[in-house]
């Protein structure tokens, strides 16, 4: 009990504010989405407008310029009304709606049934409430992404495919315009799902299916760094566990850490799985293997193992079966298809990069010798070009 300005605190009174502040942050939640899906519901039937009513053979090929303007000049306070923001408005109606036509079927249904979930409770109720008008032509989830990355995405996506995976992913991460842009670079779209695998043979579907999705063909740990190379692999994985948060974002949305070195008793005898972790979405646990050295068949032997003792040991019996992967530094397909025969588990094989070393990074007087060189190489520049002037 703590007494404070004239009243008395306790635990009745601190579950009840706990309990407003969640309703509190849930308000603001659902407000900030219903802001956005309402401004995105204006940007998506302007440029439907402009498609609809072929605003350019009608008025005129300078007619966008003229809509921008009169809506600058009613507007005055408001962003977003630029000629170039209303032809991506027009472009991004354009670029879903054409392919709904292709395929005779409504936006929204293409956009859900090719894979764009809402998995939050939190974000699930707040799109509900929009207004009805949007659910005909108007995906809800489009309420979930700002309007940057969907810029992002129609610019960038060759397909309809494409697009629907980094809005998926964008929703999923909360990717930022920046974060969005670096995936794209990174071509996570031609990556995902191509990790060599026996899941089809091994798993159902759509479990299979969902599996290659998760699960990465290169993993790039430029978060890591060792000491030197060559390094060990439990060099490797300190790098990689002294930095858990960085390691999960580049595993993947719904990666649980359950532990590193995972120790599990078998006949008496102890083993350990490198890492091993549980994968919400996929309901299983996902046991690997870190290789500093490229692919060797009998690999995938011990990780057969490993996998058939966290499916004793610790499946429940809701989970589905246990995952392996084993992330090498480099591999031959057909080594690691050919490995695969006989081997009756669900296992991937894939590979990763940019580990840095810390040998090699420059140090700090380094660093500060090479910008003072910088500068002095600027000043000269600077004072060339004074010179060339005059």
């Amino acid at each position: 009990m703590v007494k404070s300005h004239d009243v008395m605190l306790d635990s009745e009174y601190a579950e009840w504010i706990a309990e407003v502040k969640h309703r509190y942050r849930s308000a603001q939640v659902k407000a900030a989405v219903k802001v956005n899906g309402e401004k995105l519901l204006f940007n998506w039937q302007l440029g439907r407008d402009l498609v609809q009513k072929k605003a350019e053979e009608r008025w005129g090929a300078g007619v966008v310029e003229q809509v921008s303007l009169d809506l600058r000049r009613e507007f005055p306070n408001e962003d977003g009304f630029s000629a170039r923001n209303l032809r991506y408005m027009k472009q991004w109606y354009l670029f879903y709606t054409t392919e709904a036509a292709k395929l005779q079927r409504p936006v929204a249904e293409i956009v859900f049934r090719n894979g764009i979930e809402v998995h939050s409770t939190k974000l699930q109720r707040p799109i509900a409430e929009l207004p009805e008008e949007t659910s005909n032509e108007f995906p809800l989830p489009f309420a979930l992404v700002p309007w940057g990355q969907h810029i992002e995405i129609i610019t960038r996506s060759e397909s309809l495919e494409e697009a629907l995976f980094y809005m998926q992913h964008v929703i999923e991460k909360g990717l930022s315009r920046t974060a969005l842009v670096n995936s794209y670079k990174a071509h996570l779209y031609e990556h995902q799902g191509k990790i060599v695998n026996n899941f089809s043979t091994y798993l159902p579907e759509p479990q299979s299916h969902l599996v290659q999705e998760v699960l990465k063909e290169n993993y790039d740990f430029g978060f890591a760094t060792v000491d030197h190379e060559p390094f060990e692999e439990r060099e490797l994985e300190d790098a990689l566990t002294s930095d858990v948060t960085n390691l999960l974002l580049e595993m993947g949305t719904g990666f649980a850490f359950m532990g590193r070195q995972k120790e599990i008793i078998v006949g008496g005898r102890s083993r350990k799985i490198d890492l091993l972790f549980y994968h919400v979405r996929l309901r299983c646990y996902i046991a690997c293997e870190i290789k500093v050295k490229p692919f060797e068949p009998e690999f995938t032997g011990k990780q057969n193992y490993y996998v058939n003792a966290v499916d004793e040991l610790l499946k429940a019996p809701d989970d589905n079966p246990t995952i392996g992967l084993l992330i090498c530094s480099d591999m031959n397909k057909t080594d690691v298809q050919w490995s695969f025969r006989g081997i009756t588990t669900p296992m991937g094989v894939a590979t990763y990069n940019n580990i840095r070393i810390k040998d090699m990074l420059p140090t700090q007087e380094q660093l500060k010798e090479r910008m003072e060189l910088l500068q002095k190489e600027l000043r000269a520049t600077k004072r060339l070009m004074k010179k060339a002037c005059e």
